[in-house]
């Protein structure tokens, strides 16, 4: 086999054999097909495109391209995987309440990049949190804690990663094909029985359109059917952000006040569904009423807070987080509120400028390996509906000095529509699955 007649079959609209694609994926782990080559193909996908099979088939190699975990854990295994929005800080949230009502979540995450924040990010703005950590000690957290967030060894699915940077600077990032086998095949390399995947659409999310929403829904959900791993996917909405936050140690804080004070908000309500979902696509309930009681309750009774713990601990984090947590995490040197420039009530909120204001305050990555600024974001961000009269706050800023924070509030009201009236979309628009 060779990488030139792989790319033809492609060009030409005819697919590649399962066994052409695991020779191809194998080529982009080892360095055997050239950049050039990747970039061909990924565009030849763009262009052409692949069938249901053919995604299958190419997430399969993605995937075999390097470890796959097995678990031995008596019961099935499961995660969630979001597209990516604003405020969304479920994973922090759903993994420990999953754990604690038995059901183990070996969730593998990865960090922000462009105007979303990413989980492993989240988490480490916890003092001493490290999320890169051994086989050996992602085995023990399953078996010790029955859940661990941790990132990616550089063994797995690495065909993914030499494609995925290839992408990024071939125009090809767009493909519904690229993006679901780049997806599934981290996913499925971790060796899950359940998927349930959270697409998001609106204004802070990769895809804005509920049409193009849906149109990855039903791709990833056939193709991790057709994979193998039962999986289904929740279309919510992202035209404001979930949690009331943007910014890695304002989410935690987020979490930490769902985790010790229970209420009902958006990101439990979401949280919740998610949940239930992937329990009974696991087999673990037959309904998902039934499966979100379980869930609440262990969020109300404060079993999913001592998980948490746990994992924090485990993770070379304090022992006992959730005991003095808000003095424990990395504070902005500059804080205040944003008035609002009018009266009326709050009609829209451009989330992807609201993300970016958080990049440049240093609170997110402008290109791989930039550091990051934990402590910096929005908090306290009024919803959808909210009425205010001028002067009142509208959110407030964290920023590490006063020219970010200057920068960081003029962000925050050039992405801020208040008008006389408005009707706030719903949280949860529609399942595929």
């Amino acid at each position: 086999m060779d990488a030139v007649t792989i790319i033809e079959k492609v060009r030409e609209g005819r697919e590649p054999t399962q066994s052409e694609l695991n020779w191809f994926a194998g080529g982009l782990a080892s360095n055997k097909v050239t950049d050039a080559q990747a970039g061909a193909f990924a565009m030849a996908v763009l262009l052409k495109g692949l069938s249901e099979e053919g995604r299958v088939a190419l997430t399969l190699a993605m995937r075999d391209s390097g470890d796959v975990l097995n678990w031995s854990l008596g019961k099935p295994v499961v995660d969630k995987h979001s597209t990516g929005g604003l405020g969304d800080c479920v994973s922090l949230l759903l993994a420990p309440m999953l754990a604690a009502a038995g059901v183990p979540v070996p969730m593998i995450s990865g960090r922000g990049l462009g105007h979303t924040g990413g989980t492993l990010d989240k988490l480490e703005a916890i003092p001493g949190v490290r999320t890169d950590v051994t086989e050996a000690r992602f085995r023990t957290m399953m078996d010790e804690i029955g859940c661990a967030i941790v990132s990616a060894g550089r063994n797995m699915a690495p065909a993914d990663r030499r494609l995925y940077a290839v992408r990024d600077v071939t125009a090809t990032v767009p493909s519904i094909d690229l993006i679901t086998a780049s997806i599934l095949s981290k996913k499925l390399a971790a060796g899950l029985d359940a998927l349930v995947l959270d697409v998001k659409c609106g204004s802070g999310a990769f895809m804005e359109t509920e049409e193009d929403a849906r149109a990855l829904a039903k791709s990833l959900v056939s193709t991790a059917s057709g994979a193998g791993c039962k999986t289904a996917a929740l279309i919510t909405d992202m035209s404001q952000p979930l949690a009331p936050a943007a910014g890695n140690a304002l989410e935690v804080v987020e979490v930490m006040e769902a985790l010790t004070d229970p209420k009902n908000s958006r990101l439990v309500d979401i949280t919740l569904a998610l949940g239930a979902e992937v329990m009974v696509l696991a087999g673990y309930d037959t309904a998902p009423e039934v499966a979100a009681v379980k869930l609440r309750d262990a969020l109300t009774d404060g079993s999913a807070c001592k998980v948490f713990d746990a994992m924090v601990a485990a993770l070379g984090g304090p022992q006992g987080f959730s005991e003095g947590w808000r003095a424990r995490l990395p504070e902005a040197n500059v804080i205040r509120e944003i008035p609002a420039p009018q009266a009326g009530k709050i009609a829209a909120l451009d989330g992807h400028a609201i993300g970016m204001g958080v990049v440049h305050m240093g609170g997110g990555r402008l290109r791989e390996g930039d550091q990051i600024d934990p402590s910096v974001g929005y908090s306290d961000i009024l919803p959808l509906g909210a009425e205010v009269a001028k002067g009142t706050p509208v959110a407030r800023l964290h920023a590490a000095n006063e020219k970010a924070a200057q920068a960081a509030e003029r962000a925050y009201l050039s992405a801020l529509t208040i008008a006389e009236d408005v009707t706030p979309p719903p949280l949860l628009i529609d399942r595929v699955g």
